[in-house]
């Protein structure tokens, strides 16, 4: 799933290098040592870890998930079953915060709907480099093929859906249309915040996602030539088997939760964790999430994406974040002392 790219968005204006790579570390925590655990809402995360955990391959995670369907205490499971491991690879802790935009569109081109939602095209779903956003916008190469599944209202939406993979289309009858990751042109994310940065137009600090938006409408032909600078172009599936007042799908295939649903680097967190997380920064976070989705700038063991929902308000809020402080991942007990064979 290409998902949690608001982060890539937003974060790649603000950091150019890529670290050098450390040894990665386990250390086992005790409960006690999760600031806030005990006034945390842990039915709430169970309820959510119930919605993917029977869907983790492992023995171990498959045994637990057996046992949590017959719970009534949902702190007393986490604790009798689990051990918090903090996984470090010498890097600093980063929440950053995601969304599903909710767009205004149609299924048929009129009026204020004039920007298209594609399809992958046959040509391109052989996952090698195909032609680039510019040659796709500026040879026309997608029109009168069939391919639209909708016509939106913004060509600036449209931009910020495939920045984010997967959305909601608010139709004029008042019905959604949900749509996700089809596919992509097989080109690399270039951050257009960076871009603005390097054009002088902003310093770092100002960039975020709807500063961006802003300029862009402030600048109509600068602002389609800004979009142009990132190569990579994403195609949808129509996915309203979810319904509307579900979570999109995340990385598991399942709907996500907001404020409780994290995108994490599945190279160190499973997905389908429960995840403990203390966020610093405004608006502080001491909870128990769960790993249930991934996104290309999500790279690291310290490092998470925050579901925050649906819609503007939700991207609002998503937008804000930026923030440090960590992550602790609980595992089964037997799964936890094989990672720290030495405690």
């Amino acid at each position: 799933m290409m998902r949690a790219l608001l982060a890539a968005c937003v974060a790649g204006a603000m950091a150019m290098t890529t670290p050098a790579a450390s040894e990665v570390t386990h250390t086992i925590l005790s409960f006690d040592d999760l600031n806030g655990w005990a006034e945390d809402d842990h039915e709430a995360a169970l309820s959510v870890f119930l919605d993917t955990c029977g869907d983790m391959p492992d023995p171990d995670w498959r045994g637990v998930c057996a046992v949590a369907r017959h719970q009534t205490n949902a702190k007393t499971f986490f604790e009798l079953f689990f051990r918090p491991v903090l996984i470090e690879d010498g890097q600093d802790m980063l929440f950053t915060g995601y969304f599903e935009p909710e767009l205004r569109g149609s299924r048929t081109r009129g009026g204020p709907y004039q920007y298209p939602l594609y399809r992958l095209p046959e040509e391109a779903s052989s996952g090698s480099t195909w032609f680039s956003r510019r040659d796709i916008e500026e040879q026309a190469l997608l029109d009168d093929r069939g391919l639209e599944i909708a016509w939106i209202d913004d060509p600036v939406d449209v931009y910020f859906l495939q920045v984010q993979g997967s959305g909601r289309v608010k139709l004029p009858d008042g019905s959604y249309l949900r749509v996700g990751y089809g596919g992509k042109n097989g080109h690399n994310y270039r951050s257009i915040g960076q871009e603005l940065v390097r054009q002088g137009v902003y310093e770092p600090h100002q960039v975020s996602a709807q500063v961006i938006r802003n300029w862009v409408k402030r600048n109509p032909e600068e602002g389609a030539e800004l979009l142009r600078h990132n190569p990579s172009y994403v195609f949808f599936r129509e996915v309203s088997e979810v319904p509307a007042d579900k979570g999109p799908l995340g990385a598991m295939n399942r709907s996500i939760t907001a404020m409780r649903s994290i995108a994490v680097d599945p190279a160190h967190t499973p997905l389908g964790a429960p995840v403990w997380i203390e966020k610093g920064g405004q608006g502080p976070l001491r909870q128990l999430m769960v790993a249930q989705d991934t996104g290309s700038a999500i790279k690291g063991a310290q490092r998470a994406d925050i579901f925050f929902g649906t819609g503007h308000k939700a991207g609002r809020a998503a937008g804000r974040v930026r923030d440090p402080g960590r992550m602790v991942v609980l595992m089964p007990i037997q799964r936890a002392y094989a990672l720290a064979p030495d405690i």
